[in-house]
């Protein structure tokens, strides 16, 4: 028995190679990549055809032969790794329903490597695509929610320490800021992957006098790739695509931790409905958040991919290879897949979340996050400089921490004594002052600055970032378009040419 695809092999492949590499890669890619594999045939075979480097007669066979294939889909391929990979067994059921002359003769003009590379870039595009619907229907709950919480007061923090009084809306509106980077460098790397590798080859291009920019055309890309060699050799826009994933999945693993501990009972600042919560075995009372745990850990996982990728490329020649352009894939696919399930799961989470707004408030009276703004009064009122009003104000909270009194209990008094041992000077401040500044509510109210956490700044940034999500919906959209409109001409004049 001799090698099924080449007569430079004299020998079948090893089962162990078959078991190992050929089969796990059949069973993993060829199903998915199926559609994308019968575009490409049949963009090259348009291509072909509209360049007389095909007889008429055998272009409008294969044509027939692909709606066929099409129509029956992978499952009437029967996989054989003895045929190496998905290109191999394709073709050779295309020769089965074609013939064997006329299925042979469409790999013309090219090769496993630039159709690889072409596939590679129509799977992504897909992919990441409905990554950026997913997330930019994430943003949209996350504004929603921003807005409807642009008042609801809270402790902001520092190391886990109460800093100072925020808004939950505030810090929503922050999270929406960095989706939005997020769903930016996404939209950057799906335009790096816009050029088509078909006609590259091997890695050295065609002597045939073949229309590269009429395959990029009907495979929905803006131009042919311009270096061939660059063509097979680059994954480049993936590790960009999983490189954005990953901060996206740090970003959204930090949020979760805020969440986490704050639905504690020891915070009680958010609540979350039975929905979205496991339990436990044993302990009856338990009620675990279990989809903030998914997402704490997904960002060590999208990292592990994304070195995993890079670990396998580094050393690679710059050319075509098995580990330099499929072992360095193998967890692409996987993260971005990840990353539209944690897009979907952190739009569950913040939809469903329940800010306790009388726990909210109740802490930012009594914990001290309203300090800054005492301080802020001496430096306007008695005319400190700041450092010495922080000394002050830090010997105040020193008093009411060793006398067990919340800060909302602090009065004037205890800020007369502090400035006179501080400062050696009696600066008497008005009892109203010291009430106002250590208001959480008016704190925040005060806090104009732009992109501070006033309730009209809060509902400004929504508005500002809502323009920015209408202007990647109509982005992305102008994509999603382009990409079905071509497909849905090259599929019509697959149609005509097989009909021929």
């Amino acid at each position: 028995m001799e090698s099924k695809v080449s007569r430079r092999l004299t020998q079948p492949t090893a089962p162990e190679v078959c078991q190992f590499i050929y089969q796990p890669r059949l069973d993993r890619d060829f199903a998915p990549g199926f559609r994308y594999l019968t575009d490409i045939n049949a963009a090259h075979l348009l291509m072909l055809d509209g360049a007389g480097l095909i007889p008429s007669d055998v272009a409008a066979t294969l044509a027939r032969a692909l709606h066929r294939m099409t129509e029956e889909g992978p499952e009437t391929v029967a996989l054989d790794p003895q045929r190496e990979d998905a290109y191999f067994n394709y073709e050779a059921r295309l020769m089965e329903v074609a013939g064997a002359d006329a299925g042979g003769r469409l790999h013309v003009a090219r090769s496993r490597n630039d159709i690889l590379a072409t596939l590679d870039r129509l799977r992504a595009r897909d992919a990441v695509l409905e990554l950026l619907s997913t997330m930019l229907d994430t943003r949209e709950t996350i504004l929603e929610k921003a807005a409807a919480h642009a008042d609801t007061v809270m402790p902001g923090y520092t190391h886990l320490q109460a800093a100072q009084p925020i808004t939950y809306g505030y810090y929503l509106c922050g999270i929406g800021e960095a989706l939005g980077r997020d769903i930016a460098r996404l939209h950057r790397a799906l335009e790096s992957l816009d050029a088509c590798p078909l006609g590259a080859g091997a890695l050295a291009g065609t002597a045939f006098p073949i229309d590269r920019h009429a395959t990029a055309r009907w495979l929905g890309f803006s131009r042919p790739a311009p270096n061939a060699l660059d063509a097979v050799a680059s994954r480049d826009f993936a590790w960009e695509i999983l490189s954005a994933i990953t901060i996206a999945a740090v970003t959204w693993g930090r949020v979760a931790q805020d969440l986490y501990v704050w639905a504690t009972p020891e915070f009680g600042l958010i609540d979350f409905p039975d929905s979205v919560a496991g339990t436990s075995s044993i302990m009856p009372q338990k009620k675990n958040p279990v989809v903030l745990e998914y997402l704490k850990g997904k960002g060590g996982h999208m990292l592990g991919l994304l070195t995993g990728a890079l670990g396998a490329l580094k050393g690679t020649h710059f050319t075509h290879s098995g580990d330099g352009n499929r072992e360095s894939m193998r967890g692409f696919w996987d993260a971005v897949e990840e990353g539209r399930r944690c897009a979907s799961l952190l739009k569950l989470v913040l939809e469903h979340a329940e800010p306790q707004r009388v726990n909210m408030l109740t802490k930012a009276r009594r914990d001290f996050s309203s300090a800054t703004d005492l301080a802020d009064m001496l430096v306007r009122d008695a005319g400190m400089s700041f450092r010495e009003a922080h000394h002050v104000v830090g010997a105040v909270v020193r008093e009411a921490l060793d006398r067990h009194i919340p800060a909302c209990e602090i009065d004037s008094d205890m800020v007369d004594r502090a400035t006179l041992n501080v400062t050696g000077r009696a600066v008497r401040v008005e009892a109203e002052a010291v009430t106002r500044c250590l208001d959480p509510e008016q704190g925040v109210a005060a806090r104009l600055s732009e992109g501070g956490p006033a309730p009209m700044r809060v509902r400004e940034q929504v508005a500002v970032q809502r323009d920015e999500l209408a202007r990647d919906r109509c982005a992305i959209e102008v994509v999603v378009n382009q990409v079905a409109a071509a497909r849905e001409a090259m599929q019509e004049a697959m149609g005509a040419l097989g009909g021929k």
